[in-house]
Formats: C-alpha cells, sequence, structure tokens
C-alpha cells in the first residue's frame, strides 16, 4: 500500500486523506441533486421548482404537473439507474485490464450486448426491452470474455493495447452485422430504431423495475472487488505477494462489468463515452485508489448522463436529441483535455 500511497502523493491536484474524498463526495451528490431537480425542471416547458415538488408529494392532476409526472420522473429515473451503471463498469473495466482507453464502447461490450438483442428480436421474435436485457447480458459476457482472451494471450500476459485493439475491431464487425440485420428486415429496424440510438425517454417502468436489480448486483460486486484491483494494479507479481486473487479477482471483475454493461445497454440503449471519461475524470481528483474511484464514478455518471439529456431537451425543445449523441459530442473535447494531463489521469 506505501507503493499506492506513493502513486498517489505524484498525482498533485489528487485529494490527499479520506476527509478531504468525503467532503468531494459530499460535492458530487449535490451536484447529482442539481442535476435531477433540473432533469425534472428543463424541456420544452419549464417548470418552477414549486411546480415539481407538488407533483411529487401532491399531484393534483394539472398538465404542468402530469409533465413531471408522466414524462419527466420515468427518464429521470432511468438516468440514476443507467448513469450508476455505466460510470461504475468504465472504472472497473479500465482497472481490471490496465488499460486506461477501455470502455464498454471502445471494448465491443455496447456493440455485443446490441448484437445480441438485434438477433433476439430478428430471429426469435423477442420484442420488449424486460426481454432484451437476457439478450444483452449474453452478448456483453460473449464479447467481454473474447476480448480479453485476446488481450491476455500472447507473451507477458493481458495488454492494454491488444484488448483495445481485439475491442474496437470486434465491435465494429458486430455493429456492421446489426446494421445489415436491421437494414434487411424492416419490422426489426422499427423495433429497435429508437432503443438503438441510446435514450432515457420511452422506457417502460416495468423493464426499470426488472433491470435495476441486476444494476445494483453489479455495483455491490464493483466494490468488493476495489481492494483486490488496488493490488492488481501494481503488477501480477507485486499484487499476488499482497494476497490478491489474480483469476478470482478478475472472473468476478468479468461478471460485473457483463452485469453493469448489459443491463445499461438493455434499458437505454448503446451510450458511449460516459464510462470512458468519467473514471478519469473522478481520477484526477481521488488518485489511484479504486474504492473511491467506484465510488465518486456512482454519483458523478448519472450527474453528467442527466445533464446531457437536459442539454438535448433544450438545444431540440420540439422534439428530442438522444442522450447518447449529447455525450458523444461532450466526450472528445472533455478527453483531449484529460488526454494533455496525462500524468494525473493515467492508470
Amino acid at each position: 500500500m506505501s507503493t499506492l500511497s506513493s502513486r498517489a502523493a505524484e498525482r498533485p491536484v489528487a485529494f490527499r486523506g479520506a476527509a478531504a474524498r468525503s467532503a468531494g463526495l459530499i460535492v458530487a451528490i449535490v451536484v447529482l441533486l442539481i442535476a435531477v431537480l433540473l432533469s425534472l425542471m428543463v424541456g420544452a416547458k419549464s417548470l418552477a421548482p414549486p411546480t415539481v415538488i407538488a407533483a411529487l408529494i401532491d399531484f393534483d392532476g394539472s398538465d404542468a404537473q402530469a409533465i413531471v409526472r408522466d414524462s419527466r420522473l420515468p427518464r429521470t429515473i432511468v438516468g440514476l439507474v443507467v448513469g450508476p451503471a455505466l460510470g461504475v463498469c468504465g472504472a472497473l473495466i479500465q482497472a481490471f485490464t490496465r488499460n486506461p482507453l477501455a470502455d464498454p464502447g471502445i471494448l465491443g461490450v455496447n456493440a455485443g450486448a446490441t448484437f445480441a438483442v438485434t438477433i433476439g428480436v430478428g430471429l426469435l421474435g423477442v420484442r420488449g426491452p424486460n426481454s432484451y436485457v437476457w439478450f444483452a447480458l449474453i452478448g456483453a459476457l460473449l464479447v467481454t470474455l473474447v476480448v480479453y482472451l485476446i488481450g491476455a494471450s500472447g507473451r507477458g500476459g493481458p495488454s492494454a493495447g491488444r484488448m483495445t485493439l481485439a475491442g474496437v475491431a470486434i465491435g465494429a464487425v458486430l455493429s456492421g452485422v446489426t446494421s445489415i440485420v436491421m437494414l434487411k428486415n424492416m419490422e426489426v429496424f422499427t423495433t429497435l430504431r429508437f432503443w438503438g440510438l441510446g435514450s432515457l425517454g420511452g422506457r417502460d417502468e416495468s423493464a426499470v423495475a426488472i433491470i435495476a436489480p441486476f444494476i445494483a448486483v453489479g455495483l455491490v460486486i464493483s466494490f468488493l472487488v476495489a481492494r483486490p484491483l488496488n493490488a492488481i494494479a501494481l503488477g501480477d507479481d507485486l499484487g499476488r505477494t499482497l494476497g490478491a486473487g489474480l483469476i478470482r479477482t478478475r472472473v468476478i471483475s468479468i461478471i460485473g462489468v457483463t452485469i453493469l454493461a448489459g443491463g445499461a445497454t438493455a434499458l437505454a440503449g448503446p451510450i458511449a463515452f460516459i464510462g470512458l471519461m468519467v473514471p478519469h475524470a473522478v481520477r484526477w481528483f481521488t488518485g489511484p485508489d479504486q474504492r473511491w474511484i467506484i465510488a465518486f464514478s456512482a454519483v458523478v455518471a448519472p450527474s453528467m448522463l442527466l445533464l446531457s439529456d437536459v442539454i438535448g431537451r433544450v438545444v431540440l425543445p420540439t422534439g428530442e436529441l438522444q442522450v447518447s449523441i449529447v455525450t458523444a459530442v461532450l466526450g472528445a473535447p472533455v478527453l483531449i483535455a484529460l488526454a494533455r494531463r496525462k500524468r494525473v489521469s493515467g492508470l
């Protein structure tokens, strides 16, 4: 742990000490509450905070309060469920692959989940997000295993470069096949058109109820492997010396990534960049300790997702600019800024 502490000390802007990190986490929670309030207030018709509060605790059936209860509250709940899954999944996958470029999108996990859902809809006649979840989990698991095995093959053990190349290649192939299946079958295209764009709106409440427990289990798994991941980050030999079970930790991590990525994709569709940029951003403040990175990612990611969704509603108030488009637009400059701070955002 002394080596871990020395790595943290090298990061000039990282918080030092549990008290400072706890204070930062409280600030992040406050920002999340603000994002939730904005998600309920802002849209084609802006609503005042008293109207929002009244809609939640004393619903009178007015049009304004109905907007909150029927439209904005469901998509806010979806953001609160999907956001932590994307952020923590990114932190977990970067830690166990020791690849700072890893995220469910770049490693093809989202593409695998999307491909499996498309096959389920196109070939097996599956309909509704309630059924998507199982196909998304299977697709995410298979792609995660294949990418990791390819990256771990060869001399020198797991390679971040091999995993990234394998993930990009597999993701491109699966995305292409998915597009072909959708274009050849207009019924599949129509069924998955809105889901495949990645959005928080239009999701069934029963789907949220089914998928939320999966994501909760994934979050618990992530926190359980945080300490062993700290040891593995120091290298396999040193991690083994510190008592970390390398195979056990990686297997559990893959299970966590599968549940989080598959659940989030099944509910909201593929949403890129959140899983990549949030762990980088929080690592700048927390240092390399995975326990804090996972905790901060679970709070910061839903804030970013909800604020991106609000921006999409403001930019295109007469329709809807899907949140995946907004996160992609915001993600590029943020990642460029973080790349210029390689010393503090690297693993």
